[in-house]
Parts: structure tokens; C-alpha cells; sequence
């Protein structure tokens, strides 16, 4: 279950308020909630490298592990790759999927497992290798990938000259993949960009603004889209967003006691 803008954005007006502090805009929100929304993600992932360097509680609801893998668990999705054709053997290459087997656009982020399922429905995962390895795997008949120990190189490109699409388009997210026989069935299994959170509204016969709880239309901009952050993380949510409300209303009581606890938070998460 997603965290609710709406009762994050009221939250932390109600704080700022309280003392007449100063006023946070819908527009103003909206940016503090995608940056907060981004920082938290990304820092999942240290935090899973962390832990697992570290023995775990074996018990229910107590394993850290478990726990961080369940909330990266709201943005794990998987695709099939778009082969990019070429007369130059060199430029043979895989697209990143933009849409997800389930139908959804989505932003990638980090990827996860590449595998390959040939003619006969068998499914093998991929060796990823460094730029090095790949050329080099490929010298001896001992060491060179076949279709049944295949091996890919993942690197992010910009404005590279892929036949059949726009010349100097920003293609991003591309695989290569030996044996250059693989043209298809080949899988990945990727971490997607979180959605950035919109609280949308209506306005009053007063000027007031009035949430509109309805979910985002980008035809009209209307509407509002939830934080996609496991609920657990909403106290996280609201003091981190004060931090950095505290230094747009430059009150620096807002950002010492909002940072100080986050601190705190983290603190006794890692102890």
C-alpha cells in the first residue's frame, strides 16, 4: 500500500503552521516529495549492501534483509529486451525494455538478471562481464560464449546511431550479447524509477486549494499520484520533507529538529 500525498502534504503543513512558520505550495511540495521520494530509493541500496555484511535476527518481521528487499520489492518489474539489428556485426546490440511484461511504462533504473530461453523453452541467465572480459572471452574456443553459457556487456549509451531508429536519438540502456546468434528471447529483470509524487488540486471560490484525489491525467494535468513508498516509510517521508521545507522558509529550528531525527531514525535502524 502506497503513502497518501494528501495526508503527507496536510501533515506537514499542519507542523509548519503550527506556529505560523511560513506556507509550503502545492508546486513547492511536489518538488520536496519527488527529491525525498528519490533519496530514500536510492538509499535502499546501500543499506541492503550494508546489512548483508552483517548477521541478520531470525525471527519474523525482524530480518533487515527481508525487510528492504520488501520495499525495493514495490519497484522490481521485468521485460523483454528489443534486439537492434545491424549489417555490422559490432553494432548488434538489446534495448532495455521501456514497457514491462505487465504493460506498464516504466523509467529503468537498475538491472537486475538477463536471461536468455531458446527454441526449446529452456532458460539460462547470462554472465555479465566488463568490456575487458567480453573481448577478450571471446579469443579462445575454450572460453567463448555459446547459446548455452551466453554472456552479455551492459553499458549506458547517449546519442549513439542504432539502424532502424532516428539518428542521434538518446539511446540509452544497451546489452551486447555473444553468441551474436541470440536475436530474441532474451529477458531482464530490473529495478524501475519510482513515479513522482503529485498532489493535485482544484481551486475555490476563495482561492483555496482543494485536493483532487483522482489519479494523475497527464492529457489534462489533473489529478494526484501517492508516494509508491512501502507505508512504513511515511514518518520518513514528512521529517525529510520538513528538512528541506525548513531551509525554503528559512527557519533553521524546522531543519535542525527534522534532520535530527532522521538521524535518530537511522541510527537505531542500523544498531
Amino acid at each position: 500500500m502506497a503513502i497518501n500525498v494528501n495526508t503527507v502534504y496536510q501533515t506537514v503543513l499542519s507542523i509548519l503552521n503550527k506556529e505560523q512558520r511560513g506556507f509550503l505550495t502545492p508546486s513547492e511540495f511536489n518538488k520536496l516529495g519527488t527529491q525525498v521520494q528519490l533519496d530514500i530509493f536510492e538509499k535502499y541500496f546501500e543499506d541492503l549492501n550494508q546489512q548483508l555484511r552483517v548477521p541478520q535476527a531470525d525471527a519474523d518481521y525482524s530480518d533487515r534483509v527481508m525487510n528492504l528487499d520488501e520495499k525495493l520489492a514495490i519497484f522490481k518489474t521485468f521485460g523483454t529486451a528489443i534486439y537492434n539489428n545491424s549489417s555490422n556485426p559490432k553494432l548488434k546490440s538489446f534495448s532495455l525494455p521501456t514497457q514491462d511484461d505487465y504493460g506498464n511504462n516504466v523509467d529503468f533504473y537498475r538491472l537486475g538478471a538477463v536471461t536468455y530461453k531458446d527454441g526449446k523453452g529452456d532458460i539460462t541467465e547470462l554472465q555479465r562481464l566488463s568490456r575487458t572480459e567480453f573481448y577478450n572471452i571471446e579469443r579462445s574456443q575454450l572460453t567463448k560464449a555459446t547459446k548455452r553459457f551466453p554472456t552479455y556487456l551492459y553499458e549506458n549509451k547517449g546519442n549513439v546511431n542504432i539502424p532502424g531508429q532516428p539518428i542521434n536519438s538518446n539511446i540509452q540502456n544497451i546489452m551486447y550479447i555473444n553468441p551474436v546468434s541470440i536475436t530474441d528471447g532474451v529477458e531482464v529483470d530490473y529495478i524501475r524509477k519510482p513515479i513522482n509524487p503529485i498532489w493535485g488540486f482544484t481551486t475555490g471560490s476563495r482561492g483555496q486549494y482543494i485536493y483532487n484525489s483522482n489519479y494523475y491525467d497527464s492529457s489534462d494535468g489533473t489529478g494526484s499520484i501517492d508516494f509508491e513508498l512501502h507505508e512504513s516509510e511515511q514518518v520518513n517521508v514528512i521529517l525529510r520533507i520538513l528538512a528541506y521545507a525548513g531551509i525554503i522558509i528559512r527557519d533553521p529550528q524546522i531543519v535542525q529538529a527534522a534532520t535530527s531525527e532522521v538521524q535518530q531514525n537511522e541510527i537505531n535502524q542500523k544498531s
